[in-house]
């Protein structure tokens, strides 16, 4: 059993949660999430712990930023756009027990304060490796998501993810030596 709650949004996607692990979740309802369920995620954050476990769509990601901001360290769990597709849906629904079992043992914690020892990453690191202000930046930075398990975002949100996570420089390096063997 998880110990943390998982945060879902909707039945749906708890039904594939449970499918795969034995864990409790909390439902959004959307992306509309009132006052009564960030309450409930807040007491579960206090209690026991919680994964954030979106779509990786523009919903999934609104509903990510509102609870995050919301609820202090949040862990996060990313599945990739292939591994949640079905057709023209994308959910967490449609992913394989594997694809979740996997999402949850790669689960990213944010950091209430950022390391000052560890060499935190730059903007101009992000424009350096591609990531942003490139042709290819958004396959980019799809890529080098999935294999620092952060999932997919725009380049600002891609950055911050990379502070939340205290993703080291040599972390990101050895990230972008993975993409670029793969090109």
């Amino acid at each position: 059993m998880i110990k943390e709650m998982i945060i879902v949004e909707g039945k749906d996607d708890t039904t594939a949660i449970q499918r795969a692990v034995k864990a409790d979740t909390i439902e959004t309802g959307g992306s509309a999430i009132n006052k009564e369920v960030i309450q409930r995620i807040k007491l579960a954050q206090e209690r026991r712990g919680v994964i954030i476990f979106t779509d990786p769509d523009h919903a999934g990601e609104r509903i990510r930023k509102i609870i995050s901001s919301k609820v202090k360290g949040c862990k996060h769990a990313f599945l990739t756009r292939e591994e949640a597709s079905y057709k023209d849906n994308i959910g967490v629904e449609n992913a394989s027990d594997e694809a979740i079992q996997t999402a949850l043992e790669n689960v990213k914690t944010e950091f209430l304060s950022i390391d000052k020892d560890k060499e935190q990453i730059s903007w101009q690191d992000l424009m350096d490796a591609g990531l942003i202000v490139h042709a290819q930046a958004a396959k980019r930075r799809t890529e080098l998501g999935k294999v620092l398990g952060i999932g997919y975002c725009n380049g600002k949100q891609f950055y911050k993810r990379c502070k939340m996570f205290q993703i080291t420089k040599k972390e990101f390096e050895n990230g972008l030596n993975q993409i670029e063997l793969k090109d």
